[in-house]
């Protein structure tokens, strides 16, 4: 049973806003699933931090889901800043039932125990030049607290998914990165960034804590292992 993590799927399946106009990402959509269905096995889980699909609304986003619950493996989603369709849990869990959708599960103020893994995460929040939102990020960082809190009643052996890069090299999320040493996370993945963006992710331990940038893009629409 192996761990997985790949972010910023992008899907549109029932939508004309596809990634394709982007260089790198012709036919990403078939590429994700030949890649998927190579290395992932049934009884495997993916982690995707983020950027599922582009629809508004989650019932319209029935195909991006669809097409997520039919690849191998069981899937936590963790929500990114272009996850609009994102709701209450009460009504995200009622949509994957009413589909049928039960290899997904959603990550939200929670964790899970996968092999030994706590498996936890949230989105994070943007770092910005010009200063960014005190109360967005602070209560990112109490979402992030509220998942790593959940994850050391299912171990020690914590690793957190987040959307946002709560580093780059030239800035930290100093709220995120506390909140990462306090509960001693040593891993930690996240996506959002593409293109040019890339230049500036961190990819290796920076004060103890190993960071890893999986954005659909940059792993070649390849899950990678993460355990």
């Amino acid at each position: 049973m192996a761990l997985f993590a790949i972010s910023d799927l992008h899907l549109s399946l029932t939508s004309d806003k596809s990634m394709e106009v982007f260089h790198g990402w012709e036919n990403y959509v078939e590429r994700i699933k030949n890649n998927w269905t190579k290395i992932v096995g049934e009884n495997d889980s993916v982690i995707i931090p983020g950027d599922v699909s582009w629809e508004l609304k989650i019932e319209n986003a029935q195909k991006d889901f669809e097409f997520i619950n039919n690849l191998p493996g069981k899937k936590f989603i963790i929500k990114g800043n272009h996850d609009l369709w994102w709701n209450s849990m009460k009504k995200m869990n009622e949509f994957l039932e009413a589909n049928h959708f039960d290899t997904i599960k959603f990550i939200n103020n929670s964790a899970v125990l996968i092999d030994g893994i706590s498996v936890c995460g949230t989105r994070g929040w943007l770092i910005e030049e010009s200063g960014t939102d005190s109360k967005l990020i602070n209560r990112e960082a109490l979402r992030l607290r509220a998942s790593l809190e959940e994850g050391k009643k299912l171990g020690d052996n914590l690793i957190a998914f987040l959307h946002y890069p709560p580093i780059t090299d030239t800035q930290q999320c100093t709220e995120i990165i506390d909140v990462l040493k306090e509960y001693n996370v040593q891993k930690v993945y996240y996506g959002h960034l593409h293109g040019g963006s890339t230049l500036y992710a961190v990819n290796g331990d920076v004060d103890g804590i190993n960071y890893k940038l999986v954005s659909a893009d940059r792993v070649d629409f390849t899950p990678i292992l993460v355990h």
